[in-house]
């Protein structure tokens, strides 16, 4: 019923919105039947598809449930009331019981929404509620635990995620028996979140024990699930012919088990494409493209939009590597109009965008490139997805996107930001970092060449000079510092210094002002025009992606 479309699904909305505003009439007591209505409304508002409507409702649900505050503390000589112990026990099982469930169901609709942050708040809240009503060690915390580890996953959070899954390991082990199906689904996404942070030697042993696991519960499907996810490993680890082994032994019992058109199995060949092309086969890489494609343009009766989207943009990226832009970005197109309309993708669908942008780029269709980047950038800001270091980076190439276009100003901002982000998630001497601050010594310097004529702006234009050069000798010094002097970049980096202290009229200085100090004056914004493109004469040395 909650799922039905038309006048069954409208109906029974109409029906549990009655039974919500004729509880809420009856006040006291009825706390507990008012939450649950509106649960129940909300489901079906999810069922529509009109997730946004059901974050209010879910919102009052929780707040009819929620335990007031603690009391203030008694003066001395006033009468302490004295609860009905029994009735608020009972009441308040119940009731942590609703809060619970209602803040995990507003979590999951803040998630389809795209809305990471406020979901894993939620998840959070309720969490804490099951906690304190079940104990830190009760097998349904440990569930809770995964989901929520789950959910910094997706948020690309592993510090977070990685304590959760361990808490939940560590209760499974202690409440189930040895090598127990939750101790295994447990280690699988520990596996994720070690390989995501690059402890791929940690990540095998949790494989190798889940597949372990699988194989002594009869669980076939799923220990070549897990071969897979090994043979990912055995490739990061450049054991190659123990990859291919792991994923020719997937791929056989996938497709006994699913048949030849099943998404898992197109799955398997992408995974082999990749390998091979890394290894230099590349006729065998795009012999195992090709099959894949093959599975994917035609594939079994109920396969998951989002699982052949994902597919389609492995293919690309490998598409891609080979030089075949084109293709490359049909298949990404093909991705995205699966995806577009599917609620709770949008962090997917803005890095199909983001892909396509790059090639965009490669390809010289730089407005396409900025509308796809600009679009991405959109969807992420909305997602609360501000914060990683994926986001700084797609800010990084629209700016560069919007140098091509004689956009100085909006690119000036873009680089602004992407450097405060990428100074926060990598540091001042990632390599990511250090290329925004040499794209802003080069939009700094085109913005002190602009309008050379207008003496009023001449100060300003020295100034934007001065801070390029700054810029840049932070960046050739930690170049120095990390590749050494005769490193190509650092050599290039010294270039385009010389360039600019010759310029000047001075020489390089050692002892830099600190990069907080030079971005804290005001940096770019101080000679920004609004209408962003008049009278530029670009900076001789170029940009970095």
């Amino acid at each position: 019923m909650v799922s039905g479309e038309g006048g069954g699904a409208a109906r029974a909305l109409e029906f549990a919105e009655r039974a919500a505003r004729a509880l809420e009439r009856r006040g006291e007591g009825a706390e507990l039947e008012l939450a649950m209505s509106l649960h129940v409304a909300a489901a079906i508002h999810c069922g529509l598809g009109r997730h946004a409507d059901a974050v209010p409702v879910l919102e009052r649900a929780v707040a009819v449930v929620t335990p007031p505050p603690a009391p203030a503390p008694v003066a001395e000589g006033e009468e302490v009331p004295q609860p009905e112990e029994e009735v608020d026990e009972r009441k308040g099982e119940e009731w942590a019981l609703a809060a619970f469930s209602g803040w995990m169901q507003l979590g999951d609709t803040h998630a389809m929404l795209g809305r990471m942050d406020e979901s894993i708040a939620c998840y959070g809240k309720g969490f804490e509620i099951q906690m304190a009503a079940l104990g830190d060690r009760d097998p349904r915390v440990a569930e809770t635990c995964r989901y929520l580890a789950e959910a910094h996953v997706q948020a690309l959070q592993f510090d977070e995620a990685e304590k959760l899954c361990r808490k939940a390991l560590e209760i499974h082990r202690e409440h189930s028996a040895p090598a127990s199906l939750e101790e295994a689904s447990d280690r699988r996404l520990m596996a994720l979140i070690l390989d995501a942070k690059g402890d791929y030697d940690g990540a095998l042993e949790h494989l190798v024990l889940a597949s372990m696991t699988m194989v002594a519960n009869g669980r076939d499907v799923e220990v070549a699930t897990i071969d897979v996810a090994i043979g990912n490993t055995y490739l990061a680890l450049a054991r190659f012919d123990e990859s291919v082994f792991s994923y020719q032994k997937a791929l056989t019992v996938l497709k006994s088990a699913r048949g030849d058109d099943h998404p898992s199995v197109a799955s398997v060949f992408v995974r082999l494409a990749d390998l091979y092309h890394r290894t230099g086969k590349l006729r065998e890489s795009k012999s195992y493209c090709e099959n894949a494609l093959r599975v994917y343009a035609k594939p079994a009766p109920g396969a998951a939009p989002d699982e052949v989207a994902g597919g389609l943009m492995e293919i690309a990226a490998i598409y891609e590597a080979l030089g075949d832009l084109d293709e490359a970005l049909k298949l990404l197109q093909r991705a995205l109009k699966l995806l577009e309309d599917s609620p709770g993708q949008w962090s997917t669908v803005a890095g199909i965008e983001a892909q396509m942008g790059v090639l965009y780029y490669m390809i010289g269709r730089y407005a396409d490139s900025r509308n796809s980047f600009e679009s991405a950038v959109s969807k992420l800001r909305a997602s609360g997805e501000r914060k990683s270091a994926f986001f700084g980076v797609l800010l990084n190439q629209m700016g560069l996107a919007c140098v091509q276009l004689f956009k100085i100003d909006e690119a000036a901002q873009l680089f602004e930001e992407a450097r405060a982000v990428l100074e926060q998630e990598c540091g001042a001497s990632h390599p990511d970092t250090l290329g925004v601050y040499s794209n802003l010594a080069a939009i700094y310097d085109a913005m002190g060449r602009s309008n050379e004529a207008d003496f009023v702006l001449l100060s300003e234009e020295m100034n934007m000079v001065e801070d390029a050069i700054e810029i840049l000798e932070h960046v050739l010094k930690v170049r120095e510092e990390k590749l050494g002097t005769a490193n190509p970049d650092v050599e290039d980096e010294k270039k385009r210094l010389a360039e600019l202290l010759k310029e000047a009229g001075r020489s390089r200085n050692r002892k830099q002002k600190s990069l907080e100090n030079l971005f804290g004056s005001g940096g770019a914004a101080r000679g920004a025009k609004k209408d962003g493109s008049g009278g530029r004469r670009w900076t001789n040395f170029g940009f970095r992606s």
